[in-house]
């Protein structure tokens, strides 16, 4: 079972490297390696992890995964997701996502960005409300699709 925690300045190189790890699958499928999670420097990791809530899950003690959010206008910004790749399917990306919506118990709706070709996180995503809303191209190879899920006071 996965411990979920707040994330540290001191979390920010092994935050990295895996968030390069779990983008890789993503560059390939794009052939894409310009993607933002793949050049993003430890500086603008740093000043996420004071600018937002960064979580982290560790299992004994290893670092398997980690989100993002931030509120903007009383949306939740949920971003960067990731897990080992060797820890997928096993329920970590489900609890991290529970719990950045947790942080964020005001939030009027939570709303995020995956790629359009990347469909077991679409269908992640679905199965805890969410649904897409719009698309965006980020660079001539690459689609984004924006999905949001109502926050808790919205009637659901």
């Amino acid at each position: 079972m996965a411990v979920i925690t707040r994330a540290s300045e001191a979390d920010a190189g092994e935050i990295l490297a895996l968030q390069r790890l779990a983008y890789e699958s993503e560059a390939r499928a794009y052939n894409d390696w310009s993607l933002p999670p793949l050049t993003q420097t430890i500086e603008e990791l740093r000043q996420d992890i004071a600018d937002s809530l960064v979580l982290k899950a560790t299992v004994e003690g290893r670092l398997v995964g980690s989100v993002r959010g931030r509120m903007v206008d009383g949306v939740c910004k949920v971003g960067r997701l990731i897990v080992q790749p060797d820890c997928q399917r096993r329920g970590i990306g489900s609890a991290l996502l529970q719990a950045i919506e947790d942080g964020f118990p005001e939030a009027a709706k939570y709303e995020l960005f995956t790629g359009s070709k990347s469909d077991a996180t679409i269908r992640l995503y679905e199965r805890h409300g969410y649904a897409i809303t719009r698309s965006e191209r980020q660079s001539e190879a690459v689609m984004l699709v924006f999905m949001e899920n109502p926050g808790r006071d919205a009637g659901v």
